[in-house]
Parts: C-alpha cells; structure tokens; sequence
C-alpha cells in the first residue's frame, strides 16, 4: 500500500468529522466511523451504528457490538422480547450474526489485539460463565450487549439459527502486509469463535486504510437495469412480467447479498415465516405448481426515471414499495437452488411508477399497503406531520431522516441528519420529561398510538422538533468531551436525562407539553446556558445515591422513573 491511500481515508475521516456540528474526539469518532464503514452493506443508520459503540475502559478490546436477525438489527426492546412474542414468527434456520468490530488508528495490525479479542470473546461468550465474574472485568455496557446476544440466542433456539460470528478488526494499515503471526492468530480466533456454539460459523476479517476509502466512498446504486419478459405502458406507468431469474439478479447486490437498501422505504420488514410467506416458498419449491404471477400479486417499485432498451428496464432511484415478503422470500429460495432449476423461467408480476413527487411516493405507499395486515404504526412515515417536519428541517439545513437512511445516501452530512427513532426520544425527554421511557424503549417508543400521538402532534409547533433535535445533539456532543470525562454506559444512561435537565434549567421548571417549548425554541436557546457540567455533576450524584440506597445497576436505574423525580426534586422543580 502507498501513503496515498493513508492520506485519502484521513482526509475521508475528517470529511466526515467535519459533518458533525461538534466534532467527536479523534479516537472515538474513528471508533465510529469504521463501525459504520464495517456494517455498511447493512444498511443501519447513523444513530443505530452509535448504539453499538462499546469502546472504552473494560472494552476487552472490543469497539463495537452488534446482533441481527435476517438482517435486522436487535435493540433491547425489540419485539422478539416481548412476553406474547410467538417464535413461530421467525422463520426456521433464521440467520443471527454476532458483529463484533475493534477499531485503531495505528497503521498496523498487532497480535496483542487479537489475543485480546481471543480472551475476552472466550470469556463472554461462554454462556456458562457468572455475569457476576463478568463484570469484574468487562464494562456494564459490554454485559448488556452480550446480555441480549444470549437472550437472542435463548428465543431463538426452537428455530434452529443459522449462528454467525464475525469479528473485524479495522486499522489505517495495510492488510497486504499483515504479518504472518497476526494470520496465524486471526485464523486460530476464526476456529475458537465457530466452537462458540455447536455449528456457529466464525469469521475474521481486516479492513485496512484502502478498504477503508474504497468503503466511505462507495454510495449504494439506486440505477439498476431489469429486464423483462412482456410489458405494457400508459404514461408513466408500467406493468411487465419478469423472469424470476432476471429479478433474483436484480435483487443481488455484487457480493450475493440481498440489497437492502432498495426497501428502504417499505413499510414494514421481513416477517419471517409467516403463513403468506411459507405459502410463496411453497410455490416456488413445488414444479408442478403453476407460473408464480398467477399465485401472487407482485411488487410495486417506485422511481424517478424509467427508460427502456431492449426489453430492458432501466430505473433511477428505485425503491421497492410493496412486496418486500415477495421479494425476500424470492431471494432465500432461489439462492438455495441450482440455477438450472425450472423455477427461474417462472415469472413475477412488477408494477413501475415513476414520480418524484413526495406526496405521490407517499399516497402510493399507503394505498399499495393498505390491503395487507399492517398496522398502522407501519405507515407513520407517511403521515402529513412527518412530511411536514421534514420539509420544516430541511428549509433550516436540517435533514429528518423519515426514510432510514435516504439523506445519508443522499450524501447530506451526517451531524445533520435525525431520524424518527431520534427525535421521538427527543421530545420524550425534552418536551415531555420522560428521559427514562427514551433510554428504556429505544425502538418500542412508537408502537402505541398514545405514544404517536402525544409525540407527534399538530398542536407541537415545528419549531420545537428541530430545536429538541438540536439539543439533543448538543448533550451528546457534551458528552463525548474531554470536559464530560464519561465512559460508553454513563453516556447511554444519562443522554437523555441530561437533556432533560438542562431544558427544564432553562426553562426554569418541570416541562409537562412540547408546546411549552416554543419561547426557547424560537429565542434559540443554547443547552450550554444551562451549564452542562454542573448537569452532569448533579446527575451523578443523584445516580450513586440510588444506586447505593436501591442496590440496583446504573442501567436499570436509568429506566426508572424514581431518578427522574429525584432529579427534578432536586432542582426544585415540582411535579405540579
């Protein structure tokens, strides 16, 4: 490798530093561009690859953690947690990665890194040893994410996953010139890691400073070709019949990979093996059935320019709005069979809409999903308010992310960019003084309509969701500071009770309704006003207290609602 492709991926990471409004501190924004860069073929947003972050004291040196199931990745509160969870949801040999990422900015590879993944991935992932021994060496927040992979791995037992675990270790180096002893030792932790459990598959990978460019670099293509058999055309619509062939390669990406990110504005994820999506496989696995298009209604793809050559489409900006069940349940079946298998001459129906109108988008993705069971939670995105905070953050410079992932792919800067998930917990700790339902019910917070509702509401003027967001952004800026001196799990604790506090400092009392924002955000009232490191002060103080009187994990305290009341008593500030 030559200098330049050192000097390319520094000037790409501080491009990407110089996104955030207040830049991270070297290292552990390093830490967090490589997990972007690592999971970037899985399509997670900037605020999920975040929540993976791990690195600091007691990190067994391991920076990031973080586990999917078919592609979707796990949160605490994920539904598969739920109490009245049916496992029969999830469709059998379901796959479930491990990703475990250890970042450095040195310019090699050493064998002292991987000896201590080895150690430490023995240790955790034992699912005998004490949590209890655990902690005496590794981080709480570290015990939380191994926590949910066994819990994960609990429920997902009677379906019989398909176990990966796949540890990549990303310097500035040069993986040409990796030594040969730090081979050896990679390939001897890819052997420990497969007998972590009976018929796990272990992996070891290296992503050095070209990988690393090639990576940052490379957008996802939404220009992709599908050729079809017969069409039919009226303005700018189209319907055609395609070869099941000719739409398993147009869902491939370049690696055999399904491309996700052409769903990204579905509705709703891949169900598993749901009765419908037994009955499409069914199908496809049965020769004397008849051809597919017959037995299903087919995809909706939207986009915003078609043109056609030799029976041939050609579409920019695609994005598959109805049928990712059809399609998902399409790619698994045909990438198990040998491509001579009369299946793929069956066809599939597809319908081509091209607009670039959001409104249209949006009307088409309600009404093509409206004769399937999805809740209506599912459809949140489309909702005027949602565009209306959209159109209000970007006309500010701001980009609300209601479409995961649409604005970074659009190349916007990262420290922009907020996302539902984010801004729901926002307005919960902010503008309605439940910082501990925030911390608690990351990917849940929506899911009740009382909750939608109160969130996300006309009566909430549109100034206070970018304000809210700001300050948001400002405490975990704050937080990730020298001045702060936090570690990885007081940050995840306290983030949103930090913003809490400071708003209701500002606002000189307890915040009961977003709609009591409105002065501060209008007046463009800084959180630094509030003096951070007093917050902070007061926040830790408060935490030791409970945690000595309670006897309780600083995690589980921050879920509860006894340290919000005390923090706010402590101000002053009471509940009327």
């Amino acid at each position: 490798m030559s200098d330049n492709d050192r000097m390319l991926v520094d000037q790409e990471f501080q491009r990407w530093q110089n996104e955030w409004q207040n830049p991270l501190p070297d290292d552990r924004a390093f830490e967090f561009f490589a997990c972007e860069q690592v999971l970037k073929e899985l399509d997670v947003s900037t605020e999920e690859v975040g929540s993976g972050l791990v690195g600091g004291g007691g990190d067994g040196a391991i920076d990031g953690i973080y586990i999917f199931v078919d592609g979707q990745l796990l949160a605490d509160d994920s539904e598969i947690f739920d109490e009245d969870f049916s496992i029969t949801q999830v469709r059998r040999d379901v796959d479930f990665t491990l990703h475990l990422v250890q970042a450095k900015r040195s310019e090699s590879f050493t064998e002292n890194t991987i000896d201590l993944v080895s150690s430490s991935t023995r240790r955790l992932l034992d699912l005998t040893q004490d949590n209890g021994y655990l902690r005496s060496l590794y981080s709480e927040e570290i015990i939380e994410k191994v926590g949910l992979f066994r819990n994960a791995l609990a429920k997902l037992a009677p379906r019989h996953p398909t176990v990966s675990i796949e540890f990549c270790y990303v310097t500035r180096g040069d993986t040409d010139n990796i030594h040969p002893r730090v081979k050896q030792k990679a390939g001897d932790l890819e052997q420990q890691l497969s007998l972590t459990l009976p018929g796990a598959k272990g992996a070891v990978t290296f992503l050095g400073a070209a990988e690393l460019w090639t990576s940052a670099t490379t957008a996802p293509s939404y220009t992709l070709n599908l050729t079809y058999q017969e069409n039919a055309t009226s303005g700018n619509s189209h319907i055609a019949l395609i070869r099941l062939r000719d739409y398993h390669g147009f869902l491939s990406a370049e690696d055999g990979t399904l491309r996700r990110h052409i769903f990204d504005w579905n509705v709703r994820d891949y169900q598993g093996q749901i009765e419908v999506n037994r009955e499409i496989r069914s199908s496809l696995e049965d020769p004397s059935a008849p051809d597919f298009w017959w037995l299903n209604n087919g995809v909706t793809i939207i986009c915003s320019r078609v043109s056609i050559q030799s029976k041939t489409y050609t579409l920019d900006d695609v994005q598959i709005v109805n049928g990712l069940q059809t399609s998902q349940t399409i790619f698994d079946a045909l990438s198990e069979l040998d491509s001579d298998n009369p299946v793929f001459d069956h066809t599939i129906l597809v319908r081509i809409l091209e607009t670039e109108d959001p409104a249209t988008r949006d009307r088409v993705i309600r009404a093509t999903n409206r004769q399937t069971s999805v809740s209506e939670a599912s459809l949140r995105a489309t909702d005027a308010i949602q565009r209306e905070i959209e159109s209000y953050f970007e006309s500010n410079g701001w980009y609300y992310d209601r479409r995961k992932n649409y604005y970074r792919n659009l190349g916007k800067p990262a420290g922009r960019i907020v996302g539902i998930p984010l801004l729901a917990q926002s307005i919960m700790a902010i503008g309605l003084s439940r910082p501990n339902d925030a911390r608690a019910r990351p990917s849940s917070l929506l899911k009740t309509e009382e909750n939608y509702k109160t969130i996300f509401s006309d009566r909430i003027p549109l100034v206070v969701y970018l304000w809210a967001a700001k300050i948001q952004r400002e405490v975990d800026a704050f937080l990730q500071s020298d001045e702060a001196n936090t570690s990885n799990p007081e940050r995840t604790n306290l983030r949103f009770h930090l913003a809490m506090l400071a708003t209701a400092r500002l606002f000189r009392g307890r915040v009961h309704a977003p709609e009591q924002l409105r002065a501060l955000a209008e007046s463009e009232r800084k959180v630094a006003e509030a003096d951070l490191p007093a917050c902070i002060l007061a926040l830790r103080s408060t935490m030791q207290t409970l945690v000595g009187t309670r006897q309780e994990s600083p995690d589980k305290i921050a879920k509860g609602r006894e340290f919000v009341e005390a923090i706010l008593s402590g101000e002053g500030f009471s509940e009327s």
